[in-house]
């Protein structure tokens, strides 16, 4: 622990990848190990990625929620155009690996369980994770060569593409993901705070988890699990 966090503090850069990269992997081994570790290997993840926050918070200034009015906006309109989108072209796959209702039968207590620990990871834990690594290393690091000296506020065509491009095609929902990308460094680049990107993610990614909830719950065959 105390070493991990001496390394961490040497290195701005380990401090803003790292965690995403665990979280990455933690991602990749998802139903590795039997279909129900999908679930089970998720609940670990957050764990640990609440971990690494825990640990990274003092390390990472710019990994702070800032609320505001363009925070809300831009978090609500990337749930429209995720939503608008989904049609198969614009989709790498359309997994049904979160289909709750198959794997612990509807109504079960495992359902709700799951589905709370969903919600509560893309909304506390993701939004963190991917805004600081993307939004405040990959975007600078691609900007400048002293990117831990640049402002957030800067902009320039290349970073902002490569970033956006880079950030929708690790969704499956790619090309609302370049547009979420694009909103979101955006709303960076116009506030010079990460917070407000973390809380147009967060906002986003719970909208989505109550309208997955909402849309079909109890109703396994229309039930919109790709949204996950």
């Amino acid at each position: 622990m105390n070493a991990l966090s001496t390394r961490l503090k040497a290195s701005p850069l380990l401090a803003r990848v790292l965690p995403f990269v665990v979280f990455i992997v933690l991602t990749a081994c998802q139903g590795s190990f039997g279909p129900e570790s999908h679930f089970w290997v998720y609940l670990t993840k957050c764990v640990v990625g609440g971990w690494l926050v825990w640990v990274t918070w003092p390390l990472v200034s710019e990994m702070r929620w800032a609320i505001s009015l363009e925070a809300l906006v831009a978090g609500t309109l990337v749930f429209v155009i995720w939503v608008a989108l989904d049609v198969p072209d614009t989709k790498l796959s359309q997994p049904d690996t979160w289909n709750l209702h198959n794997h612990f039968g509807p109504g079960s207590a495992m359902v709700w369980f799951f589905a709370g620990v969903r919600i509560a990871g893309s909304t506390l834990l993701v939004p963190l994770l991917e805004e600081v690594f993307y939004r405040s290393f990959l975007y600078r690091y691609i900007l400048a060569p002293n990117w831990m000296f640049t402002p957030h506020s800067s902009f320039a065509l290349k970073p902002f593409l490569i970033t956006s491009i880079v950030f929708g095609f690790t969704h499956q929902h790619w090309l609302a993901g370049i547009a979420c990308g694009m909103i979101y460094q955006l709303l960076v680049i116009r506030t010079n705070r990460i917070g407000d990107a973390i809380t147009a993610h967060a906002v986003t990614n719970l909208l989505l988890g109550v309208w997955v909830i909402t849309k079909g719950f109890g109703y396994a065959e229309e039930f919109p699990w790709h949204f996950w």
